[in-house]
């Protein structure tokens, strides 16, 4: 039997929600009002998407010292202080002259948003503990889920309505009332002997994993890997990880503990949650894709049936947590992933006029399968460590989600465009859609393949357990 969630606990979960739809919130508006940024600040699109890119590197760049900062400081105190930045470059940003100002604002932004989501859900894994980890983890993720999706038309309304500084300045109320909050309810944390932190190896993982990203992405737009754009930071991202991890794996005081991989279960978890950032991101890329080339709907139009999917998560996001503290993180992936693969192949078979109804209802039985096999993974991983493992763990599972859907993202945007014909719409696109949902497909098999090795490793803890209290 599960054992119930205090009062205290949901109210700290609900803070720190805050900080989640900030960050998601905060990239889907910007991304919404990059033409008006582009004409108001009298630059170029392409300088423009460093306004994006930027913030999202800057967020990976983060994510590495976020345990060590946790560990020293506390996960209370590094939330809200990373809070209190993000809502301060936001006002930066939006008082910005010029693009270049504007871009480096958005590079601070994305630093102090990169640290503050992982120190949030360091907070709440700890305040829960391993037996309400599932239910409060995928419950406070439920703003955070349905924030890229109304991100869009907010960020419309305020184009419409205002100007594109207001794209920023929405954050500066939401960050102040949560400080305001937060100094009555949140937990400073408790600090631990962290030693120095490890410079060298922040170097390292901290430029590595950006121009990992960084190049993955650049592979899709460019189509090749040969290009030195795309070649150089490539060699160079995973030369300076490879580095880091034999440099993390010697050291007595690391800056991430790598050795929690030696736990079988948090690595079965964590390779899910690796294969199933992949298949969500390709999600989020491809289906509107689908829905602007081969069914010709509008961006108005596309941005509302897209909302099919992320409602069918929210809603399935508080039951699969409760699912998951009562019957194991393992088995709720499983079935979660199933419901995922049965939900793709159909859009690897379904014609170009399939009837929209059918598409909808498999957006929102997909999204519900993505919901039971996301935080579940995330909880197991988290609740299979010591409590001052935990700030490790969150930080090395966003960092395997984010590259996992750097990788989904890249990689399916590959396919579709290699087979998709110039210039082609409607029925002529089908063959090309076809062929990514495949490979999609595959993604969601292979994160299967880590949610059954997660269920067979919880068996064998749970009868280790059952064995030593005999």
């Amino acid at each position: 039997m599960t054992t119930p969630v205090p009062a205290s606990v949901w109210r700290l979960a609900a803070l720190v929600a805050f900080g989640g739809v900030l960050a998601g919130l905060d990239s889907s508006v910007a991304n919404v009002g990059l033409d008006a940024i582009t004409q108001g600040l009298d630059t170029s699109l392409a300088s423009s998407q460093w306004i994006t890119s930027g913030y999202l590197l800057a967020l990976a760049a983060a994510l590495p010292a976020c345990g060590w900062l946790s560990r020293r400081f506390g996960a209370g105190r590094l939330w809200s202080w990373s809070l209190a930045g993000f809502t301060v470059a936001s006002a930066l940003c939006a008082l910005a002259t010029t693009a270049e100002v504007l871009i480096a604002f958005r590079v601070v932004q994305g630093l102090f948003g990169g640290l503050m989501v992982p120190a949030g859900m360091t907070i709440v894994a700890q305040a829960a503990g391993p037996s309400r980890m599932g239910r409060v983890l995928s419950t406070s993720a439920v703003p955070a889920i349905l924030a890229p999706a109304i991100g869009p038309p907010v960020g419309s309304l305020i184009i419409a309505n205002g100007s594109w500084p207001w794209l920023f300045l929405i954050n500066v109320p939401i960050g102040i009332v949560a400080l305001l909050i937060a100094s009555r309810l949140l937990p400073r944390g408790e600090r631990t002997p962290s030693g120095r932190i490890d410079v060298g190896g922040l170097l390292l993982v901290g430029t590595g994993l950006p121009l990992l990203i960084y190049g993955i992405t650049e592979a899709a737009q460019q189509r090749t890997v040969v290009a030195t754009a795309v070649a150089l930071p490539l060699v160079l991202g995973i030369g300076a990880l490879a580095t880091f991890t034999r440099r993390a794996l010697r050291r007595d005081d690391p800056l991430l503990d790598l050795r929690l991989l030696r736990n079988r279960t948090y690595a079965a978890a964590s390779f899910e949650v690796l294969f199933n950032g992949a298949a969500l991101a390709g999600g989020m890329i491809v289906m509107p894709l689908l829905f602007l080339f081969q069914r010709g709907t509008g961006i108005v139009e596309t941005g509302l049936l897209l909302m099919a999917f992320s409602l069918g998560a929210a809603a399935t996001f508080p039951v699969a947590g409760r699912l998951s503290d009562r019957f194991g993180g393992g088995r709720v992936t499983v079935a979660g992933l199933l419901l995922t693969l049965a939900t793709t192949i159909p859009f690897a078979l379904l014609p170009a006029d399939a009837d929209l109804v059918v598409v909808e209802a498999l957006q929102v039985l997909r999204g519900i399968g993505l919901a039971l096999s996301g935080m579940p993974a995330v909880s197991a991983a988290l609740a299979t460590v010591r409590h001052d493992q935990v700030p490790d763990a969150t930080a090395q599972v966003n960092i395997l989600s984010r590259v996992g859907g750097a990788l989904g993202s890249a990689v399916f945007v590959v396919i579709l465009t290699a087979a998709l014909p110039a210039g082609a719409t409607g029925a002529a696109t089908t063959p090309a859609f076809h062929a990514t949902f495949w490979w999609m497909a595959g993604s969601t098999l292979a994160a299967l393949g880590g949610a059954a090795w997660l269920v067979i490793e919880q068996r064998r803890s749970a009868r280790v357990l059952t064995a030593g209290t005999r």
